[in-house]
């Protein structure tokens, strides 16, 4: 097998383990090589082995998950946390984002879109669970607009990079964004990357938060 997405799994019930190892490794492009039943060892684990993703539960004994997610981001390193939860309240999907998450999916997601969020998140794309989405970002956007950094940065945007800024902050995605706007998900995904530097966000309801504070949305 050429090399794969290498992945970890930080889960402290082994059936749940099991079950992600099962759907994960159908798939010949992701490798599974280590697990740990909670946030500390899934620390230590992801630093050993310097893995392209981790799949963090939030709620474990010892460290749970979303203070895994900052020690690893603290620690500097290149893995990207997909949080992996039953449950899906509004306060842990924005920690678990403000902190480092890459992605946050809820553990009824079906085999076939799980693989294609490790696929995407390995690519430098941010995650969000369909059922989440919408509400996450229309939460997002719920304050007042009135952070003038974050006019600034949207003052270095092109006219092309503000239409697919304000289509990220309504939810769409890449492919729904390339049909609106008559353009290639290539494209899309090209003006995508430069908001997340030019806006300085890490994830899609960030630059969703920077759009409504600066007044474009």
């Amino acid at each position: 097998m050429t090399e794969g997405i290498r992945v970890v799994l930080v889960d402290d019930e082994a059936l749940v383990r099991a079950g992600l190892r099962m759907m994960l490794g159908g798939d010949d492009r992701i490798e599974v090589i280590g697990e740990a039943a909670n946030g500390r060892d899934g620390v230590e684990l992801i630093a050993r082995h310097r893995p392209d993703v981790a799949l963090m539960d939030i709620r474990m004994p010892v460290m749970d998950g979303l203070a895994a997610v900052r020690e690893v981001v603290r620690r500097g390193s290149a893995t990207r946390v997909i949080v992996l939860t039953t449950f899906d309240a509004d306060d842990m999907v924005f920690t678990a984002l403000r902190d480092g998450a890459s992605g946050f999916l809820l553990k009824d997601t079906p085999p076939a879109a799980l693989v294609d969020a490790v696929l995407r998140v390995a690519r430098g794309e941010p995650m969000l669970s369909p059922s989440v989405t919408t509400r996450v970002i229309a939460a997002a956007t719920r304050a007042p607009a009135s952070d003038s950094d974050a006019r600034a940065l949207a003052a270095t945007l092109t006219a092309r990079e503000r239409e697919v800024a304000v289509a990220v902050a309504r939810g769409l995605s890449n492919a729904e964004i390339a049909g609106e706007l008559f353009l290639s998900i290539a494209t899309v995904k090209t003006h995508v990357g430069r908001l997340f530097t030019k806006l300085e966000a890490t994830n899609r309801v960030q630059i969703a938060r920077k759009v409504h504070d600066a007044g474009l949305a």
